[in-house]
């Protein structure tokens, strides 16, 4: 089992988390029409690279998303990053908007 950081909550268990996306993902522009194959593209198609990526990741205790960045080879986890600020004007659990990994290192 793995645990994981919500730069909220802090650490937690893996089963707390849902996977949401790829970061940076562009949704197509609805403001005029948007092909099939478009759709297919934007829902369908992922980098699903190894090494480093980046991920929207939703923690379901509170329901916040963020990113976290991960090794996908080794799943390691290298930081996390709030999405929005927290109530009062601070960015996550410790008002930087990056927290650290389970094995101290931050996002880079």
């Amino acid at each position: 089992m793995q645990v994981y950081t919500c730069p909220f909550c802090g650490l937690r268990d893996e089963r707390e988390f849902f996977f949401a996306g790829e970061a940076g993902a562009a949704r197509p522009d609805t403001t005029g029409p948007v092909s099939d194959a478009e759709w297919a593209e934007y829902v369908r198609m992922r980098r699903n690279a190894l090494g480093r990526a980046r991920e929207v990741w939703m923690h379901l205790t509170c329901g916040e998303l963020f990113v976290m960045e991960r090794d996908t080879l080794s799943a390691r986890v290298l930081g996390s990053v709030a999405l929005r600020r927290a109530p009062g004007g601070r960015e996550g659990a410790d008002g930087a908007g990056s927290v650290d990994g389970p094995d101290g290192e931050g996002a880079p």
